[in-house]
Order: C-alpha cells, then sequence, then structure tokens
C-alpha cells in the first residue's frame, strides 16, 4: 500500500513539473474518469469482456475506444499491479500514444510477468529511450534481468537507480531486496 502511495505522489510531483514546463505527460496523472475491475484488488467493480473496460462514472463496461489515453493507461496501470495482466495488456495496447514510457513500462511489465520475458525486457529498454531517468522502469528492468539470471545486469540497473534516486528510494531498495532475495548478491 505505501509503495503505491508513493508512486500516485511521484506520479503527482511529475504532473506539477510537466505542467510547468508546458510538455504534456500521458503518464503524470489526470482524472482517469474510472477502473477497471480488480485496480484496488476488490469486487467493487465488474470485469468487463476483452476490448472494454468499466467507466466508473457511468456505471458500466465501454468499448476501450469510449475512454482517452490517459484512462486506458491508468486502468492498466491499475490491472497490472492488482496481477490481472492480461486484462492489463488490452488496456494498454488500447492506448493511441505508444511513445509514453510509463505506457511502454507497463507493457513490459505485464508481458515479463506473463512469461514473456525477453519481451518485457525489450519494451523496458524501448521505454528507456524516450525517458533514460525513469526509476520505475530501472527497477522492472533489473527484475527482469533477475529472472532471467543476469545479476551482473540487475546490479548495473541498482548502481543506475542509485545515481538517479539515491540508496533511500523505493526502486532502489525493492531492487536490492529483489537481488539479495536471489541468492546471487556480488
Amino acid at each position: 500500500m505505501f509503495r503505491e502511495t508513493l508512486r500516485i505522489a511521484q506520479a503527482g510531483f511529475v504532473a506539477l513539473a510537466i505542467a510547468a514546463t508546458g510538455i504534456p505527460a500521458l503518464a503524470a496523472g489526470g482524472d482517469s474518469g474510472g477502473s477497471s475491475g480488480g485496480s484496488s484488488g476488490g469486487s467493487d467493480t465488474p470485469d468487463c469482456k476483452k476490448g472494454m473496460h468499466y467507466d466508473q462514472k457511468k456505471k458500466e463496461c465501454v468499448p476501450n475506444s469510449a475512454l482517452n489515453d490517459q484512462q486506458l493507461y491508468q486502468q492498466g496501470h491499475d490491472l497490472a499491479l492488482a496481477g490481472r495482466y492480461d486484462s492489463a495488456l488490452d488496456a494498454l495496447e488500447a492506448v493511441r500514444n505508444k511513445n509514453d514510457a510509463m505506457v511502454l513500462t507497463m507493457i513490459g511489465y505485464s508481458k515479463r510477468k506473463l512469461g514473456a520475458l525477453d519481451e518485457g525486457i525489450a519494451i523496458y529498454h524501448q521505454a528507456l529511450a524516450i525517458d533514460p531517468n525513469n526509476v520505475n522502469t530501472r527497477e522492472y528492468l533489473g527484475e527482469g534481468y533477475i529472472d532471467a539470471g543476469r545479476i551482473d545486469l540487475a546490479e548495473a540497473e541498482l548502481d543506475k537507480l542509485a545515481m538517479l534516486c539515491g540508496k533511500t528510494c523505493e526502486q532502489y531498495q525493492d531492487l536490492q531486496k529483489a537481488i539479495v532475495g536471489s541468492g546471487k548478491w556480488n
């Protein structure tokens, strides 16, 4: 719960920074207009069939095309973190602007969690080409490297996180725990 609260706070900070520059960013925040089932881990919203997501305002399942990119990203994000990777991919792949580091990060995350490790890692690299300082992408990439048995590459991501956000940031600490937990800490 703390981790998600911190990520939401970080997203709000990013939204303020981006608003100050006038550069639009899909994952920076805004009103999502609803959430898909499972976004809070509960059963307060129904599951919708493929190609549709629950619109909280309308209280019904609507086609993905009825939602804007921010709403689709938010639902995909929430579904992925709730462990509903297929549904997350359905929402994230409906996002029209895929040139967004956070959209790509969550697609990579969902693919990796579904067992498509190489594809997930490749998508993380696409996200980092857009935003090389994205600490969430770096953490997830490091976790992917652990899954691939490449602790050396995971440690390199840990070093990059230390430079980007310090050794006390959540992403650094989570990746460090994952590396230590792998039993292959160098």
